[in-house]
């Protein structure tokens, strides 16, 4: 059900003034990838660089959103879909407040990842897939999930029993299993400068 009588209210404070004070271009980095393809490593390494350049930046990652904004939704296909949707109204409101924001979600579906990019204007969502193959992710396992998974204490577990669509033209590919962290976050801040993101 959506909400009536409601009217979007124009603020005299734009993104493109956020942006000229904070000399960069906000936008929006959606790494996707398997659980333990180095999602969340690369986005708090990236984050961490970029603040130290004076960047307004925020990670949302998938545990933390699930502690607060998705607290009601468990792991079926509809409520990973609805958390999917509801980062991605976040992600667009912090776009506005001119941030580089970064999300670190598994969003294993194409058409979820797809709705959200109809969401943030052309050229501001950038779809970067963490490729690695379930044997490293499995092997990097610090939770020990995909053990329970295994083990059938966990359903519908993404890359056991649930599957991961892997995009098909995201902006950027990081092999995770084959590059350094280093090497990984290099060739992102290279990607985002030939964008134009810092001014």
């Amino acid at each position: 059900m959506k909400s009536t009588n409601i009217i979007y209210h124009q603020a005299s404070v734009t993104r493109d003034r956020r942006n000229q004070s904070n000399h960069h271009k906000s936008t929006v980095i959606w790494f996707t990838g398997l659980s333990g393809a180095g999602k969340s490593t690369l986005a708090h390494v990236l984050e961490e660089k970029l603040f130290n350049m004076g960047c307004s930046t925020y990670v949302l990652d998938g545990d933390n959103v699930r502690h607060g904004l998705s607290s009601n939704l468990d792991f079926s296909d509809h409520d990973r879909k609805e958390n999917i949707r509801r980062i991605g109204e976040v992600s667009k409101l912090m776009l506005e407040a001119g941030v580089i924001v970064m999300t670190a979600f598994i969003s294993p579906f194409r058409e979820d990842r797809s709705e959200v990019r109809k969401l943030i204007p052309q050229g501001d969502f950038i779809e970067i897939y963490c490729k690695a193959s379930l044997v490293v992710c499995e092997r990097r396992d610090v939770k020990g999930l995909y053990k329970r998974a295994r083990a059938g204490e966990i359903k519908n577990y993404t890359g056991i029993d649930s599957p991961y669509e892997a995009p098909k033209n995201p902006e950027l590919i990081i092999d995770t299993d084959k590059e350094s962290l280093e090497e990984s976050v290099s060739k992102i801040y290279s990607f985002l400068e030939l964008k134009g993101i810092f001014k």
